[in-house]
């Protein structure tokens, strides 16, 4: 259904802890305070362990990209159809029937989620271990929020069958099953031992499965103006699978994102990953519907065709966004490509109304290909 301009809340939202502990917390942003998650089937989440915490085996209902905010973790993926291999950190990956994989993840990691990913993440690290989960929820059980199914702990499956039904499935007599689900008090982050050991990562099983975007050959940089890269099939192909793309945007201090709009994706979904600055929106009949000042930790939304443009503040300000489709055309607004520079001299005479000398003007200002605009000197 189509969204009706009045009824757009833009305002970028922090996000809400849906439960948590001595390990660490999972929060999400919610429908009900962003609407626009719901109205573009787009869910949001944010993961935060803390040392030796431990996020137990799980699997969701959405695909999504993850993206390492901070630390280093252990990350466990069990991917449940041919084909997928992820990592991050310290992660683990097992393929229907294949031998697990075990990847270490660091802060600028990226991986692609698709369905039937089942993952657990630990960190080993004193400073806390943050990562993002941006995903769309067409499939999922509610509209604009993942639901996650749990494998172990006190809401996980083995709680929720009978001792009978366990044992037979798994050939277990009743004393180890009620072992095993009585032994299971945690619910989603528990915290382990200081000395319990658990896998240890592979280099070579990072191959295919991350990408980390403060490292990886930058798919657009502007000296003084800022830098992309771009998750597409090409450097991850799972992106492919999970149905939309992503990238890390980060601009210098006082510099300007050129003012453009998505064609093809319904949303662009923007986390703030560092730094701050200021953010416009405008939508149809030329109206104004966000202008404020966003800092690192908010997410706000963009619905497809309303344009946007961003200036960072003195230290810069860098953020991770996907778009509801795998290979997105993003239109830009100014620079020499832009819709300006097509049009005829007498034709933005006739629509600005204004004489030659100032048509002339316009035109002859932002002559490069740049989309990002270093402060003037």
């Amino acid at each position: 259904r189509k969204v009706e301009t009045m009824e757009l809340d833009l305002t970028p939202k922090l996000p809400k802890q849906v439960y948590g502990g001595d390990g660490g917390s999972y929060f999400a942003w919610c429908p009900e305070e962003l609407p626009m998650l719901k109205e573009g089937n787009i869910g949001a989440a944010k993961l935060a362990l803390k040392q030796y915490g431990f996020a137990v085996p799980r699997y969701s209902d959405s695909p999504k990209v993850a993206y390492v905010l901070q630390g280093t973790l252990s990350l466990f993926i069990v991917i449940t159809f041919v084909g997928f291999m992820s990592g991050s950190g310290t992660a683990g990956i097992v393929l229907p029937e294949k031998e697990e994989k075990v990847i270490a993840i660091k802060k600028g990691d990226s991986i692609a989620l698709p369905f039937g990913v089942v993952t657990w993440w630990f960190n080993s690290e004193e400073a806390d271990l943050e990562i993002l989960f941006l995903g769309e929820t067409h499939k999922a059980h509610k509209a604009g929020q993942f639901t996650d199914f749990y494998l172990t702990g006190s809401n996980g499956i083995f709680t929720g069958f009978s001792t009978e039904f366990v044992g037979r499935a798994w050939d277990l007599d009743e004393i180890t099953v009620k072992t095993l689900v009585g032994s299971q008090t945690g619910k989603g982050i528990v915290k382990l031992d200081a000395d319990f050991k658990m896998p240890q990562p592979k280099v070579e099983d990072r191959d295919g499965f991350v990408i980390n975007c403060l490292e990886a050959p930058l798919d657009v940089d502007i000296k003084d103006g800022g830098r992309v890269v771009v998750l597409n099939t090409k450097n991850l192909p799972l992106v492919g699978e999970v149905g939309f793309g992503a990238d890390l945007v980060q601009i210098d201090g006082h510099s300007m994102c050129s003012p453009g709009f998505s064609c093809d994706s319904a949303l662009q979904v923007t986390y703030i990953v560092a730094g701050s600055g200021r953010v416009q929106v405008v939508g149809a009949d030329g109206k104004r519907v966000l202008e404020t000042h966003i800092t690192a930790g908010s997410l706000f939304i963009v619905p497809r065709f309303f344009v946007v443009s961003k200036i960072a503040d003195p230290e810069g300000m860098s953020w991770f966004s996907i778009v509801t489709t795998p290979d997105p055309i993003f239109t830009h607004l100014a620079g020499r490509t832009s819709v300006w520079k097509a049009l005829s001299p007498e034709v933005l005479q006739a629509a600005f109304k204004v004489d030659p000398e100032v048509e002339q003007l316009f035109r002859s200002k932002r002559t490069s290909d740049a989309i990002f605009f270093p402060p003037s000197n």
